[in-house]
């Protein structure tokens, strides 16, 4: 090669350092960016053909870009609910925005990857993350099963938890043996029992003794089809005491208040009814402290209709839980009384959980998964393009993306940057000087042709 040859090797070596010291640069700038991945510089040795492996010289060198997308940043805490981080490998899923149409964000319709997960909901109730990307994710359907497809988060329809009828209450609880009411004697067993006189209907008039006879079984708040609220509350009397000679079992009959302003002849207390296959209001019938009549354990409270509001049929649901056995205190011990009603309500917080399910809190206290977000995973997600904003897109040599669940999502929390800024201060001396030597090479050569060039004179 000689001397020209020398001056171009020197040449690429600077090139090849200037390379580098652009890339430490980009390094050290983006130290502090949100799950930024540093760029490190390989360099690859380039040899003039020969025959021989004497005369083979060293040629140049050219440098190249070394990805690091496989190095994982430190997460950290994060004060947002809806920031995540990825522990391991994989990538988010989104989309870049064209600009808004009709009031609503529009988008390039073309999938990227980031890590980059500090999110937050913007005026178009899409979560956006701080480089302007889109997160998206697998909608959840009523039903609790998340779509297989993909698609930017829109909360624009889920502000709001709609409300819902009452169509099932679940009661459970132990009916003491000798009920203390009003009336109750110690000395006298029948002293406790309800009056053969109440029928299925308590009317005003006779709401008083119905309360002197019964005990309290508890109270749950029940809606309507437009979320509006009534208290469902009942009431215990006891009708028959179990007798081995007679064959009789514990027999009880449950009311629920039905009018709260009843006068007169009006019903204030209506009688459920614990099996509907038989003619007339049955009672509930315990053998040894287990409820046998349901059999099934549950009934139907035909036409509940609380203080003129309507709510339908409603199943009773008791299961093993409704139990007959002695209390010192006399009353009705509730172990459960619940329902699957709802009012309204309107979303007031927003988090990504870990595992990666979207969870909205609402005002009326309940709770909806929205969205599961997938991680993708690559073959190679070192040969990803690199886009602005911490993004990639998907190359031949990447592969397609695998999704996958979002078990490797942690929530609240962010991926910082995996610059090492002290390995960075090093390489930069490294790179400085090598850079210093090619210049020594460039300026020895000039010498050596000025030595050839005085030869001539």
């Amino acid at each position: 090669m000689g001397i020209y040859g020398a001056l171009t090797t020197a040449v690429s070596g600077l090139s090849a350092q200037s390379y580098a010291l652009e890339n430490i640069s980009g390094n050290i700038a983006n130290s502090s960016t949100t799950a930024y991945k540093r760029t490190d510089t390989a360099f690859q040795d380039l040899v003039t053909d020969s025959s021989s492996a004497k005369t083979q010289s060293s040629g140049s060198v050219k440098a190249y870009s070394r990805p690091t997308n496989d190095v994982q940043g430190t997460v950290t805490d994060a004060e947002s609910s809806t920031s995540v981080a990825i522990s391991g490998d994989g990538y988010l899923l989104v989309q870049d925005s064209t600009g808004t149409a009709n009031g609503a964000t529009t988008f390039t319709g073309t999938d990227l990857y980031t890590r980059r997960g500090d999110f937050e909901l913007d005026k178009n109730d899409n979560l956006v993350n701080g480089a302007g990307y889109y997160l998206m994710g697998n909608r959840v359907s009523a039903s609790g099963a998340a779509s297989s497809t993909p698609e930017v988060i829109d909360l624009s329809n889920d502000e709001l938890y709609p409300a819902a009828k009452t169509t099932t209450v679940t009661y459970q609880a132990n009916l003491p043996t000798a009920p203390q009411t009003e009336n109750y004697d110690a000395t006298d067993p029948t002293s406790y029992l309800l009056d053969s006189s109440f029928g299925a209907a308590i009317s005003g008039d006779d709401a008083d003794d119905f309360l002197a006879n019964s005990v309290a079984g508890g109270s749950v708040t029940v809606y309507d089809q437009n979320g509006a609220a009534k208290e469902l509350e009942v009431r215990w009397g006891k009708t028959a005491n179990a007798d081995a000679t007679s064959g009789a079992d514990d027999t009880w009959s449950l009311y629920y208040m039905s009018d709260s302003t009843a006068t007169g002849t009006e019903t204030a207390w209506t009688q459920i009814d614990a099996d509907a296959g038989t003619a007339g209001a049955q009672g509930y019938v315990f053998q040894d402290g287990k409820l046998t009549t349901p059999s099934s354990g549950a009934t139907t409270i035909t036409g509940l209709t609380i203080d003129g509001t309507s709510y339908g049929d409603v199943s009773l649901n008791h299961g093993a839980g409704l139990t007959q056995y002695a209390d010192s205190a006399g009353a009705v011990t509730t172990s459960k009384l619940n329902q699957n009603g709802v009012a309204s309500g309107e979303m007031t917080s927003l988090a990504i959980e870990d595992g990666g399910s979207l969870v909205a809190t609402y005002s009326n206290g309940k709770t909806k998964t929205l969205y599961e977000i997938p991680v993708a995973t690559f073959a190679a997600d070192n040969q990803l393009k690199q886009m602005d904003g911490g993004a990639f897109a998907v190359t031949d040599a990447s592969g397609p993306a695998s999704l996958g669940s979002g078990s490797s999502i942690v929530g609240s929390a962010i991926e910082g940057s995996n610059v090492d800024i002290a390995d960075e201060f090093t390489k930069l001396i490294v790179t400085q000087q090598a850079y210093s030597a090619n210049t020594r090479v460039v300026t020895t050569a000039n010498s050596m042709m000025d030595d050839v060039l005085q030869m001539l004179r």
